[in-house]
């Protein structure tokens, strides 16, 4: 079963990840593309990992996410991938002239995927145009990514204001 969970900034997206995750009655992967790189986001990453089980199991991929999902997205396993926002902001920022190979490979282990895969995405495309060529460029591809995504996906849920909004419960098509 593989879930998308779209959400704006600190709209509860994460945290109903998490519920979803532990509510699996096996062992938890969480896959983190957070790169800390100063000493706000190490205050973040500091308080994610004391609002998680210290049982789960961590990989880190800023960039590797395509594969760190082959590796850990198994028949029984659950994969909690927090962020999808993040890897791409990591490609476009790092290696941009890989991004359609990173995009395809990322569609391919994630319909390749076993057991239960659970993404979040950040749902950038609800705001004004960016007024710079890469913002604008991050806020289209990360919308492609997320349809793309969407596509493969069993389940699609939109939270917002901390309730989730189902948007598709059925099958991948």
């Amino acid at each position: 079963m593989r879930h998308l969970v779209i959400g704006g900034a600190r709209s509860g997206k994460s945290r109903f990840a998490q519920d979803l995750a532990l509510a699996h009655s096996g062992e938890v992967c969480l896959i983190v593309t957070a790169e800390v790189l100063d000493a706000e986001m190490a205050e973040r990453v500091a308080k994610h990992r004391a609002e998680r089980p210290a049982n789960w199991r961590v990989v880190e991929a800023p960039l590797a996410l395509p594969a760190a999902i082959r590796s850990e997205a198994q028949a029984g396993a659950c994969v909690l991938v927090d962020c999808l926002t993040l890897w791409l902001s990591n490609i476009l920022c790092t290696q941009p002239d890989t991004l359609p190979a990173q995009l395809e490979d990322l569609s391919a282990a994630v319909a390749s995927a076993q057991g239960t895969l659970l993404m979040v995405s950040n749902e950038v495309g609800w705001s004004i145009v960016p007024e710079n060529k890469l913002a604008r460029l991050f806020r289209d591809e990360q919308g492609r990514l997320n349809q793309q995504l969407a596509r493969l996906c069993d389940k699609v849920t939109l939270v917002a204001a901390g309730l989730p909004l189902h948007l598709k419960t059925g099958a991948a098509r």
